[in-house]
């Protein structure tokens, strides 16, 4: 899965990890200074798409380019593969635009403040607002928005190609070893089907994570500031950063609630994958063959479908139960801790909306395997799969889910 489009997978993505901190802690202790301001997704003055190419961002993808260049040429001397240029700089570039993607959103709230602080003085006629300063603002966000949009577009296309130039490779490697393969259950589909479905999947549920974490350091300092004037929650009383402490709290929980709820899943989902590859495998071997696929026979393979697809629903509702009471409770808990504070208000429209928007983004990055729980389970499921494949050519036994017996009960 890795070998085929990664050099050396386990020692590349350790060294990943370790040049990304260095580089970071280089910029945030030095690089960023030259500039004589924050960090990306700090306060700046610019609102608006001039953000984007102010002295310190521009200093910032210069910074960056230099990192990954610098990183990919190492690889690429160290241990030459044929699609590093896809595997190494690919991934670079989809890094960058997630980057990019938070960098919009932090732009955005950025321009909730003025914008919502007009409106209240609009409304409340206690400043005089006119029709061009209106406009004015949401040309602001148009700008931005058209920025977003020409860039989303750009990158979900090279995405496309990144993840199918994955399939290539994982497609190029398991051919190559076929005659070891073909005799495991299903091999057919893991070439054709689970090769792209894990690509796929592997590229969102790793874009989604970094763009999580980049989130999370974008907005975190700005929650920080923002809710200085948020003294106390419901309930708990005066604490410190109370909004960041509520935030981390109830994603941890959430996330610890739900992942035990659906803890069977992976293993269900499995399950599914291998009852339609026996009942697909019966119909094409029919096809040739009038002595297969005989009708006692599909309808044997089809009750398995039909039994662990029930189980599969019945654990789903389970999980969902925990996941849509959760995720709308979530909908109202900002509301329910700034309530003292609005009440008493202490703070404007404008900057509440702020607040608001920076609690989601926080929030919603703690909560990733919430939000990714589904994927994971669909991932944990292909990846055991294909395993199976990586055990037989090394010559190792197959994984221990290969040998179950699904269960018969619900």
């Amino acid at each position: 899965m890795f070998v085929s489009f990664f050099p050396r997978p386990k020692l590349f993505f350790l060294s990943a990890i370790v040049w990304t901190a260095l580089a970071m802690a280089f910029w945030y202790g030095f690089a960023d200074d030259l500039m004589g301001s924050s960090a990306p997704g700090g306060d700046g003055p610019a609102v608006g798409v001039a953000t984007f190419w102010s002295a310190r961002a521009l200093w910032f993808d210069l910074y960056f380019a230099l990192s990954a260049a610098v990183f990919a040429g190492a690889w690429m001397w160290f241990a030459p593969h044929p699609w590093a240029p896809w595997s190494i700089l690919g991934s670079a570039l989809i890094l960058f635009t997630s980057y990019f993607e938070v960098e919009v959103s932090v732009a955005i709230n950025s321009w909730y403040g003025p914008f919502y602080n007009m409106v209240q003085a609009a409304l409340s006629k206690s400043a005089p607002v006119t029709i061009a300063q209106f406009y004015s603002e949401l040309s602001t966000f148009a700008g931005i928005a058209l920025v977003a949009v020409v860039v989303g577009v750009m990158t979900r296309f090279f995405v496309s190609h990144y993840i199918f130039r994955w399939r290539t490779a994982m497609n190029d490697f398991y051919i190559a070893n076929w005659p070891r393969l073909r005799s495991i259950e299903g091999a057919s589909q893991r070439v054709q089907e689970d090769t792209m479905r894990f690509a796929t999947t592997m590229e969102g549920l790793g874009v989604n994570l970094i763009s999580a974490v980049l989130t999370l350091l974008a907005f975190l300092p700005v929650l920080m500031r923002l809710s200085s004037n948020v003294t106390e929650l419901p309930l708990i009383g005066s604490i410190p950063y109370p909004l960041v402490f509520a935030a981390v709290i109830w994603s941890v929980l959430g996330t610890g609630a739900l992942a035990l709820i659906g803890i069977r899943l992976p293993g269900i989902e499995f399950f599914n994958q291998r009852v339609e590859a026996a009942y697909r495998k019966e119909l094409v071997l029919g096809e040739d063959d009038a002595a297969r696929a005989d009708p006692p026979t599909v309808s044997m393979l089809f009750a398995d479908i039909r039994r662990n697809y029930f189980r599969l629903y019945l654990n789903f509702m389970y999980f969902n139960i925990g996941r849509i009471v959760y995720l709308q409770t979530d909908e109202i808990l900002p509301y329910i801790l700034l309530a003292p504070t609005i009440v008493a208000g202490k703070i404007t429209l404008g900057a509440m909306n702020q607040i608001l928007n920076s609690f989601t983004e926080v929030r919603s990055s703690f909560q990733y395997l919430v939000n990714a729980w589904s994927t994971i389970v669909e991932l944990i499921s292909i990846y055991q799969r294909l395993r199976s494949f990586e055990a037989k050519i090394g010559g190792e036994p197959l994984p221990s889910i290969e040998t179950l017996t699904e269960p018969l009960s619900l």
